[in-house]
């Protein structure tokens, strides 16, 4: 299949923080299946997610770079939240090559914030400006289709949390928290 990533992208609604998100992620897939290549197409398919990054490197630049970030954040996070709990840091840890000071700083405000929700929500704008910064002039490849898909699993997930029935989120909270 010839790459229409110059016809594709441009066709796509643009994305906004906390806005609705325009389509699911299959329809997300769907269209793009009939403008990218295959082998774009699953990589777009099978995009990490944090629960199946690993300490390996990424073979595709800009998910390496992501993976890292959100790593990073990540352990920026468990720090914070280990040393609350006088517990090692160490056993929460996942390698990462990533290494910015500020998120020692993102970490303590978002854990610091009474609200579960607001924290939850500044974080996940955080990873909104850095996929930003990674979208930095990529315009019609690849790389761009990949922050946009990122950028619409955010808001997915956002998604799912406005709509969710709020009694069944906090009996499953509830149910988790007592483990």
């Amino acid at each position: 299949m010839v790459d229409f990533y110059p016809y594709l992208i441009p066709s796509l609604p643009m994305l906004h923080f906390g806005m609705k998100p325009p389509f699911s992620f299959e329809q997300f897939l769907e269209i793009c299946h009939q403008f990218i290549p295959e082998q774009d197409f699953q990589l777009l398919r099978t995009l990490p997610q944090p629960k199946h990054y690993s300490g390996t490197r990424h073979r595709h630049n800009t998910i390496q770079k992501w993976i890292e970030f959100d790593t990073a954040l990540r352990n920026e996070l468990a720090k914070v939240r280990a040393t609350r709990k006088h517990t090692p840091p160490a056993l929460y840890l996942r390698p990462e090559w990533y290494s910015d000071s500020s998120l020692t700083t993102v970490a303590l405000t978002a854990t610091s914030n009474p609200s579960l929700l607001d924290a939850e929500m500044a974080l996940d704008e955080i990873r909104w400006k850095a996929l930003e910064m990674l979208a930095t002039g990529h315009h019609f490849d690849l790389d761009s289709l990949i922050t946009y898909a990122y950028k619409l699993l955010i808001l997915l997930r956002w998604e799912n949390i406005r709509t969710a029935d709020p009694k069944k989120l906090l009996e499953h909270t509830l149910m988790h928290s007592r483990g």
